[in-house]
């Protein structure tokens, strides 16, 4: 090999050298860019059923939320297709694990199935922040995890709402409550809250069933519950879908203007049936907020500016004398 040839070898080399060089380089600054710039950070909202229109406006708000803070993260946000479908909820976490999102921010169908899962995530060195729905003290103290709660005093709102429906009974009457899923802490709680305000006014608790939290199987449990229980004065339901089943049941039956019926969660569907008194009384707890205050909650945690800790968000009685917009 001549000398000649053998200094373009050497320029070959060297050129590829360089350029693989260049390329290390340029791969280091997109790392370090992606890692400084806020734009880059992505956030999992994990949401339970989206056929909920709860949840529907709790994720419309979350958007709500990107859009206008749209160089300080991207937003990924999931659903469940209905409150039971618990197993798609947890494989939708591990897809967020597995995309090494900046935080997951989850509304949990089931208060203690979604805590590994959770683990899993903190174990990652993904922070978790939990809202709607709280998950099990007692599973998180077994298995050491500390997952702050940002969301209302279910069991709060839900007193005032029974309180609100006992000032139109009279003790010795006869009531029923549709819990949701009697998994989820939420339900337990609106069920207690609903108890409290019973108990409270001398009011005969004749019956507790789930609904699921799903209209068609609250309107099932209520065309029955009535024909068994003819008497009852009134029925406190754990959300509005549930609600709006309790009202079709009774307008069916032909007594919607016999026996009370109170709900929770402020959906838009209701707002009608509160303002003619068809549902007495609903508890709003801000759903276009819920996943706002996880997420601005998660963007603190990150930056450093707050440690992990429970934080409660407000909790309204809603009725026809204050309805939103009346």
């Amino acid at each position: 090999m001549g000398d000649v040839d053998m200094k373009r070898k050497n320029l070959q080399y060297r050129l590829v050298l360089l350029c693989t060089l260049l390329v290390l380089v340029s791969c280091q600054q997109a790392q370090q860019e992606q890692r400084e710039t806020p734009g880059k950070l992505r956030i999992a909202l994990v949401m339970k059923s989206l056929a909920n229109e709860f949840f529907q406006t709790m994720e419309n708000g979350a958007r709500g939320h990107q859009r206008a803070h749209a160089a300080d993260y991207e937003l990924i946000a999931n659903g469940i297709k209905d409150e039971q479908d618990v197993s798609r909820q947890i494989d939708l976490v591990e897809q967020m694990i597995a995309q090494r999102v900046g935080a997951i921010v989850i509304a949990p169908a089931d208060s203690k199935a979604l805590a590994s899962v959770c683990k899993k995530a903190l174990d990652a060195g993904i922070p978790v922040i939990n809202i709607d729905n709280k998950l099990d003290g007692a599973v998180l103290a077994e298995r050491n995890l500390k997952i702050p709660f940002v969301g209302p005093d279910n069991r709060k709102g839900a007193r005032v709402v029974g309180d609100y429906l006992a000032k139109r009974l009279k003790p010795g009457d006869r009531v029923a409550i549709i819990e949701g899923v009697p998994t989820a802490f939420n339900s337990v709680e609106r069920r207690r809250g609903f108890e409290d305000a019973m108990n409270a006014g001398g009011m005969v608790i004749a019956s507790t069933q789930s609904g699921s939290w799903e209209t068609t199987r609250a309107n099932q449990v209520v065309s029955a519950l009535i024909t068994e229980q003819p008497d009852l004065k009134a029925i406190l339901c754990a959300n509005d879908q549930m609600a709006l089943g309790a009202v079709a049941a009774l307008r069916a039956a032909g007594k919607a203007d016999q026996i009370l019926v109170v709900g929770f969660d402020n959906i838009f569907a209701v707002q009608q049936l509160i303002k003619d008194e068809r549902i007495l009384a609903t508890a709003d707890q801000h759903g276009d907020k819920l996943a706002v205050y996880g997420i601005e909650y998660a963007l603190e945690i990150i930056r450093g500016q707050s440690t992990p800790q429970d934080r409660e968000t407000p909790v309204d009685l809603i009725t026809a004398q204050n309805l939103p917009g009346k």
